[in-house]
This record gives C-alpha cells, sequence and structure tokens, in this order.
C-alpha cells in the first residue's frame, strides 16, 4: 500500500481527465476538493486489488449528472459520504474500501476525498477504465452484479436510498432524482465484496492516470512532442489535427449532450471532423463515416501541451489534437458493444476497433 500526497493528486487530475474521453466532471474540482481534504486528514492510502481480503466491504463513491452544471454547483464538504454512510445504515456493516466507479475527470478524485473523510483506503482501480455518461455502464453490470442498495445526496442534506434490480433501472431511477436534485447529485452504488471486485473491476487504473500526468507534466522539457508520448504510451492514433469552429452543448435529462466542429490545420487543412458527445465523446466523424467511436476512447488534447480538455471546457478556436486509444478487452465482448456500443447512443452503424478503423484508413490514402 502507499499513499497519495499533493503531488499525486496533481498528476491523477490530469491522467484522469485524458481517461475520462472528455467527461467524468471537471477534474480542477475534485482536485481542489481532494487537496483541501489531505491537508485536513493527512495522506490518502492507495490500495491495490492484489491486497483487498475477499470479504472486505467496497464501495464506489462518485458524482452523477451534468458535467455542466458541476461547473456551477459545487459539491459541498461530506456531500459524497453521506451517501456512502447510507449504504452503511442500509447493510448494518462498515465500508472498508471505496473506489473510483471510473477513472474519469472528477469520479477518479471524489474518491480520495471520501477516504480521506472516513479514514478509509481507495481501491487502485475502476469499472469502467474510463468515463461512460449511464450507471449500468460498467463492468460490474456486465457480470451480472447487483447495483443495490444504491444511495444519492445533494449539497443540501437531502438522501435517498434505492433498490433496483439492475443497473440499467439503477440508471433511470438515478437520472430522475439527479434531475430533481438539481442536475448534480453524489451517488454511491454496486456495494461489492473484495472477491467480486477482485473478478470484475479493471485494476491499477488510478496508477495509470497519474503516470498519464506525471508524463504531461514534465513533457515540456522533452523533444518529442507531449501528444506523441502519450500516444506511445497508450498505445493510441492521433485522428485530426484542427481547430474548434463550431460547439453545440445542451444540458438535456440530466446530461451534456452536443457536437463539436474542428477544421483541419496543418497536415490535416482542408479536411472537417465532428466529435459527438453526451457527457463524453462517443464519436468522431468525417463526412458522415467514424474515425473512432465508442467504447474506444476519444480525447481532445490541446495540441501543445497536450492537457486534454473536457466537453464543458472546449471553447472556440482551440488548437487540438483529437486522438483515440483502445478502450479494455471487456467492452469489447457482445455485451459490452450493445451496452455501450455506437447503437446505443443511436447512430447507425456498428462499432470497429479504432485500430482497424485506422488500418482501413491507411490502405484508402
Amino acid at each position: 500500500m502507499r499513499y497519495i500526497d499533493a503531488q499525486a493528486i496533481e498528476d491523477i487530475a490530469a491522467g484522469a481527465a485524458v481517461l475520462g474521453t472528455g467527461g467524468g466532471g471537471d477534474p480542477y474540482i475534485g482536485k481542489m476538493m481532494a487537496l483541501q481534504a489531505i491537508e485536513k486528514y493527512g495522506p490518502i492510502p492507495l490500495m491495490t486489488v492484489d491486497e483487498l481480503d475477499d470479504d472486505a466491504l467496497v464501495v464506489p463513491s462518485s458524482m452523477i449528472g451534468a458535467p455542466t452544471v458541476m461547473v456551477e454547483k459545487i459539491p459541498a464538504e461530506g456531500m459524497v459520504t453521506q451517501a456512502l454512510e447510507f449504504i452503511e445504515q442500509a447493510l448494518g456493516k462498515k465500508v472498508a474500501v471505496t473506489m473510483p466507479i471510473e477513472v474519469g475527470g472528477v469520479n477518479s478524485i471524489i474518491p480520495l476525498v471520501v477516504a480521506a473523510e472516513k479514514g478509509i483506503p481507495v481501491l487502485d482501480a475502476d469499472a469502467m477504465g474510463r468515463a461512460f455518461p449511464e450507471a449500468q455502464m460498467v463492468t460490474f453490470y456486465l457480470d451480472g452484479l447487483a447495483p443495490a442498495p444504491t444511495a444519492m445526496t445533494d449539497e443540501r442534506g437531502n438522501g435517498i436510498v434505492m433498490y433496483p434490480v439492475d443497473g440499467v433501472m439503477s440508471e433511470r431511477f438515478a437520472r430522475s432524482v439527479t434531475i430533481q436534485m438539481g442536475g448534480s447529485a453524489a451517488m454511491c452504488d454496486y456495494p461489492l465484496s473484495g472477491k467480486q471486485v477482485k473478478q470484475s473491476a479493471i485494476p491499477g487504473t488510478l496508477t495509470l492516470a497519474q503516470e498519464i500526468g506525471a508524463l504531461l507534466r514534465t513533457a515540456r522539457s522533452q523533444e518529442t512532442s507531449p501528444v506523441r508520448m502519450l500516444l506511445d504510451k497508450l498505445g493510441g492514433f492521433e485522428l485530426f489535427t484542427g481547430k474548434t469552429v463550431d460547439i453545440s452543448r445542451r444540458t438535456d435529462s440530466g446530461f451534456t449532450k452536443g457536437q463539436a466542429t474542428f477544421d483541419g490545420i496543418d497536415h490535416d487543412r482542408g479536411r472537417q471532423m465532428i466529435l459527438g458527445f453526451q457527457n463524453e465523446h462517443l464519436v468522431a466523424l468525417e463526412n458522415g463515416q467514424p474515425l473512432a467511436t465508442t467504447p474506444d476512447l476519444l480525447a481532445v488534447l490541446d495540441k501543445e501541451t497536450g492537457m486534454p480538455i473536457t466537453t464543458e471546457g472546449l471553447k472556440y478556436g482551440a488548437r487540438v489534437s483529437i486522438v483515440a486509444f483502445p478502450c479494455h478487452a471487456k467492452w469489447r465482448t457482445a455485451k459490452g458493444i450493445e451496452t455501450v456500443g455506437p447503437r446505443y447512443f443511436g447512430y447507425d452503424f456498428d462499432y470497429v476497433p479504432v485500430e482497424q478503423l485506422v488500418a482501413k484508413r491507411g490502405e484508402k490514402a
């Protein structure tokens, strides 16, 4: 077990924004909350999956809602911890370990805050390997694990405990509650045993986020471009280099939805690309044809620094590199693609792995 200090939080926040594919909430908000928490409570223990006891009660802690709302409605101190304590009350058992439900944006950092407040470790794992917009889009759902009891709280102290029968119903209930709570809420779901988490979670993702953040922090002193270094580390592909020429964003049913349009620059001059998102980036299209799609990871990076830009932080005129990385193998199963593939989000084409799409483009060129 090692401990998370202030520098680690800075690096995790940056790296999680890359893995968060534009979503998961603004990492800056979570970073400031976590820095305040370690100043108050001290460094936070980070536990590996191998160190987890089979009978330990593990509960993910997170925020749910539209990232654009969370920018203006900062979570109250103790808000997520209250949701965790509702789970303890419902089960009559203390939570031994918390963890991220997704390794993306603020939801990578929120468990660190909860761990500091509760005096428990954070697990170095998550249930997505990236960020997705809906509650059933987790490896726990793919493996048939139950989300109940599920607890939600808001900044005013309101709380609710639900018993959905599966992840799909959890999403429906939670999204309705989130809207009533003002578009952003705390959520703890999938209380599981250590044995179940070991079998289903994606290990090492907080460490990966920290490594990505450290790479971006030190990249400016290197001769290789930060974007290239990041692609090499994650086995990714640069799809497009351009500037933002149009952004359409709206808050709809508890999500931030929309699309961004980019005109090509440098070697991509004369091309145009559209990026569709629902909290997270879902598809990259050129002339209506996919360059990469969910569940593979799509990220918008600052062209010079390689720093990630979230869907709510993207601005007109920004010069960016749009990149894609292969997703975890769990999402490339039939159930994974059914749960998070492009057709689920209303796009009229099937999922094709990004490496195959890139190879196909190379053959045509």
